[in-house]
């Protein structure tokens, strides 16, 4: 194995992601040798030359580490047991070549936390959004990350505020792993206001991870580099309000690059705060979710899991919209309820049935509980809603 000081120098001289250096590492180099060669501007880096000119000479890798450690973070490299390597497998896999310079996978993490990366990423779903959110979002962001909690998944996002925060803050207080992929190196925060945030997710099995060493700042290209980072660990991301040109909307381009799945809230079409995830949906880009077990559904193999049954048990119908269509009939053709009560024949007449249909009809409802005889006289049985919508 590669020290920890040449990959700490790599991270620091070689800004992510590299494709450069991702050809040197699948030729066979280690960490070691590519960071020799840069030091000594060696011509069989290639492409990592000009990258590199500036920074080369930047000889901070011992500090780095002393400063991430003091920081609570470790250095987790390829060739760590904890890399998510799978994860990282899958998606930059499926990336085409067109998006290769931008696409390619990290080098290394900073990682602050649960250092058990596999385990983090085996089950994970991406929650972004708009940092501007509508209270629908804040609810729908809550509810949504709730159901995905007692399926055991693993919330990853970026830390932001608005849908971001919301999906952190919900995770930890139904005890699921969160995720937060920082656009900044270790020791700097940001947004300061999750700061405490932050340090919720990192001691209560979560974890911070970055691509970048200490003292690196949250610049706007790095938030770009933090989206398909958050797309490629997930399985797949859903998107809870977004505008027309709202961030949150790479990280799903991410995610249809890396073929993962690409999910979509919809929202009030008045709203603007919606005119992305709408859009989505509407492009055929993104497939439409309503809840939780649906995320669920779309994400486990075919047929395991069957999101529209859970729904017909959370919603049973009630005993009139249970009725069949002559069934419904006869118990319309009954006077509503407090104005009086109708012989069969009555009620035959204005349903439009036979005497008999109508009868056999009537004491199939009777033994429903949805109407009652007195004699020869029928009526509606109070039910507190008679609403067949």
């Amino acid at each position: 194995m590669s020290s920890l000081a040449s990959w700490a120098y790599l991270s620091r001289v070689v800004e992510g992601p590299s494709p450069h250096l991702q050809a040197l590492l699948r030729a066979g180099h280690d960490a070691d040798e590519i960071a020799r060669g840069v030091r000594q501007r060696e011509r069989w880096i290639g492409g990592l030359l000009g990258p590199t000119e500036r920074r080369f000479e930047i000889e901070r890798a011992e500090d780095d580490l002393r400063e991430a450690a003091e920081l609570g973070y470790h250095l987790v490299t390829p060739e760590h047991s904890n890399w998510p390597s799978e994860a990282i497998q899958r998606s930059f896999s499926a990336a085409n070549s067109g998006e290769l310079e931008r696409g390619c996978e990290p080098h290394v993490l900073w990682v602050r936390g649960n250092q058990n990366l596999p385990s983090l990423f085996d089950a994970a779903v991406g929650i972004v959004g708009t940092r501007n959110a509508s209270v629908y979002g804040y609810q729908a962001t809550a509810d949504l990350v709730g159901g995905l909690a007692k399926h055991r998944y693993t919330i990853v996002s970026g830390g932001a505020l608005g849908i971001d925060t919301v999906a952190h803050d919900t995770a930890l207080a139904a005890g699921t792993p969160s995720v937060v992929v920082t656009a900044c190196g270790p020791g700097v925060t940001y947004p300061r206001q999750n700061e405490r945030l932050f340090n919720r997710v990192a001691t209560q099995g979560g974890a911070i991870i970055s691509e970048y060493p200490p003292g690196t700042t949250p610049d706007r290209h790095r938030f770009l580099t933090r989206n398909r980072l958050i797309a490629a660990l997930s399985r797949g991301s859903v998107v809870i309000e977004a505008a027309y040109r709202s961030g949150a909307l790479n990280t799903m381009k991410w995610a249809r690059t890396f073929n993962r799945v690409c999910m979509s809230v919809p929202g009030s079409i008045m709203s603007q705060g919606s005119l992305g995830t709408n859009l989505l949906i509407y492009n055929k880009e993104a497939q439409m979710v309503l809840n939780a077990d649906q995320i669920h559904e779309l994400l486990s193999p075919v047929g395991e899991v069957d999101a529209q049954m859970a729904l017909e048990f959370k919603h049973e119908p009630s005993p009139l919209q249970q009725l069949s269509y002559n069934e419904l009939r006869v118990y319309d053709s009954l006077p509503p309820i407090g104005r009086g009560a109708s012989d069969a024949e009555t009620v035959a007449a204005a349903a439009g049935m036979a005497v008999g249909i109508t009868v056999h009809l009537l004491l199939e409802l009777e033994q429903r509980k949805l109407v009652a005889r007195d004699k020869r006289l029928w009526r509606r049985v109070p039910l507190g809603d008679e609403t067949l919508e």
